[in-house]
Order: C-alpha cells, then sequence, then structure tokens
C-alpha cells in the first residue's frame, strides 16, 4: 500500500509538471507516454500467437504524432501528414513476407494497437491546442476531472457499492461507485469553472459528465481486453499500479469525446 501510495503522489506530480512547464515538455511528453502505451499494449498481444508489426506501428505512431506537432508549432500544413499511407500500407505488404498462419490477425492487431492507444492521446495533446494556442487549462482540467471520477467512483464503491455494474469484466465496480464518481466531478467542474474562465460552467460540466461515463467505458474495455488474454496488468513500469495503460484507460475512450464536444462548440462559436 505504501509503495502505490508513493508511485501514485509522483505520478501526480510528474503529470502536472508535464502540463504546467509549457508546449514542449507537454508534446515531449505525451510523445513518450503514447508510445510507451504502444509497447504494453503489443506485450499484451505476444502473450497470444499474434505477431503484430511493431516496427512500422512505432514509425506511424511517431509520423502521426510528430505531424500533428507541428502543425501546431509550426504551421505545418495538413496534407503532409497523408504522407502517413506509406507506412500504413507497408503493413499489408511486410506480410506477406512473413511465414505466419493468420497474417490478417497480425494486420488486425497492428492497427488496433495504433487505434487503441495512438489515438486516444492525438485527440488529448490536439485539446491542449484546440483554441490555437496551448491551453494548459484544459489538459489541466482534463486530468483533474478524470482523476475526481476515478477517486469518487471508489470512494462511493467501497462505501455504499452494493449493485454491480458490469460484473462480467469489472466484478468491483457498482452502480454506486458510478454515479460517485459523475458526482465528484461534477463539484470539481464546478471549481474548474470558477478559476478557469476559457469555458462556461455548463461546458465544464458537461465535460465532467463525458469524461465520467467514457472514463468508466475506457476501463471496462481495457478490463475485457486484459481478461480475453488472461493478464492482470499491462506492465511493470509503475510499481503497485501496473502499467502505463492500467493508469490511462479512462483517457483512451473520453479523450476523443471532450475534443469532439470541445470542437463543435468552437464551431458554433465562429459560425
Amino acid at each position: 500500500m505504501k509503495t502505490r501510495a508513493i508511485t501514485g503522489l509522483f505520478f501526480v506530480l510528474v503529470m502536472l509538471a508535464s502540463i504546467l512547464c509549457g508546449p514542449v515538455i507537454f508534446t515531449f511528453f505525451y510523445i513518450t507516454l503514447s508510445l510507451i502505451c504502444l509497447i504494453e499494449f503489443f506485450g499484451l498481444v505476444k502473450t497470444t500467437e499474434i505477431k503484430q508489426q511493431s516496427a512500422i506501428s512505432y514509425i506511424i505512431a511517431l509520423f502521426l504524432f510528430i505531424g500533428i506537432s507541428a502543425k501546431h508549432f509550426f504551421a505545418f500544413e495538413n496534407k503532409w501528414l497523408l504522407l502517413v499511407i506509406l507506412p500504413i500500407i507497408s503493413v499489408f505488404i511486410a506480410e506477406l513476407y512473413k511465414k505466419s498462419a493468420q497474417p490478417f490477425s497480425n494486420i488486425a492487431y497492428t492497427f488496433l494497437g495504433l487505434i487503441y492507444t495512438q489515438a486516444p492521446f492525438l485527440f488529448f495533446f490536439s485539446i491542449a491546442f484546440i483554441s490555437g494556442n496551448y491551453n494548459p487549462h484544459l489538459a489541466l482540467g482534463f486530468f483533474l476531472l478524470l482523476w475526481a471520477n476515478d477517486s469518487g467512483a471508489y470512494l462511493f464503491g467501497v462505501k455504499l457499492g452494493k449493485n454491480r455494474l458490469f460484473e462480467r469484466h469489472s466484478p468491483k465496480k457498482s452502480w454506486e461507485g458510478f454515479f460517485g464518481g459523475i458526482f465528484t466531478s461534477l463539484i470539481i467542474g464546478l471549481i474548474l469553472a470558477y478559476y478557469f474562465k476559457d469555458y462556461a460552467l455548463q461546458h465544464w460540466l458537461a465535460m465532467a459528465i463525458i469524461i465520467s461515463c467514457f472514463g468508466t467505458f475506457g476501463d471496462l474495455v481495457e478490463s475485457m481486453f486484459k481478461r480475453s488474454i488472461n493478464v492482470k496488468d499491462s506492465g511493470k513500469i509503475l510499481p503497485g499500479h501496473g502499467g502505463v495503460l492500467d493508469r490511462f484507460d479512462g483517457l483512451l475512450l473520453s479523450a476523443p469525446i471532450v475534443f469532439l464536444y470541445l470542437y463543435l462548440i468552437n464551431i458554433s462559436n465562429f459560425a
């Protein structure tokens, strides 16, 4: 328990520093985290008979993240991102030269790794730049709402949890914990709206609900994946907590939805 607490505190401090130290540190930090998640995902898949195209996947992930970063920092034109088509096609061609009994399973898991671990981080990264310039309030607010949901769900679940939420994939989660997480996130949303005037109260509350609901789904989806291959943790990089993928499962489904919500708000404001 002590190890878990120390690791958790260190993890939170590093996360906060990565956001508050400016856009360059923020960019390199989340490029690194996203790649670690992809490595962990492929490490989990290797426990099966799947042999994904790891090297090409890392090239695709770096190309996309660096390309989108360049767009924000240097007004890099989106058309150059189309060059990613070349490594994507090479995944199929490379499989022709492998002696595998299930080539399309290898291809499928290669792209699943990119979609499941890289796309969410790209959306989260883009949330911080959605107004055109780097805005640490949005990135910080996102994680505060996510952590509030996790903490509230745990506390309410321990004290009041009786009705199982999704016992087949996560026996400990309860409906009481789920609604407790939403309640706690809404409280933090109220506080964020008071200090961060970038968005009105209703938008912070909407983000709280989105992050609570889809963060919970993200947790359940990762549990479903790990149970399907009979593993407990995605890695051992965080003592007492498992892997990086375990710590960011709530981001994987919520970040794209939050980005979509903010994007639609910005579009309507300029319409």
